[in-house]
């Protein structure tokens, strides 16, 4: 079973809020990592299990005693959504760079077979 499988059926076994919530920082965790390794597929992926895992955990109001352990979580949550943002405008700003650079390579080869035409 993949990391992404195995997470996908933690999140809905999980019996309780609590321990959802448990999965999903787990799941944000997982994220971060792939996204360090330029897994974005599996980033995607795992975002939609997430998102329903999400929604499952937050169909139901809060207990009042959990919610300094709900706040704690999210904020844990937002601060790893911050870097997976981070690290996806740093592979966006990789994909333009290396965009640019094929086109002028294109342009240098084309430039090339251009001169080497007229000789």
């Amino acid at each position: 079973m993949t990391d992404i499988s195995a997470a996908d059926s933690r999140a809905n076994d999980c019996p309780d809020s609590t321990s959802s919530l448990s999965e999903i920082l787990l799941m944000t965790e997982q994220m971060v990592d792939l996204a360090r390794n330029n897994q974005w597929d599996q980033v995607t992926e795992l975002e939609e299990i997430r998102r329903r895992a999400l929604s499952r955990c937050f169909s139901e109001p809060i207990p009042d005693q959990y919610s300094d352990l709900y706040s704690e979580a999210l904020a844990a949550m937002l601060q790893l959504n911050e870097e997976v943002i981070s690290l996806l405008e740093m592979a966006k700003s990789e994909v333009a760079i290396k965009r640019t650079d094929q086109v002028r390579t294109r342009k240098s080869i084309g430039h090339y077979l251009d001169v080497s035409d007229q000789h």
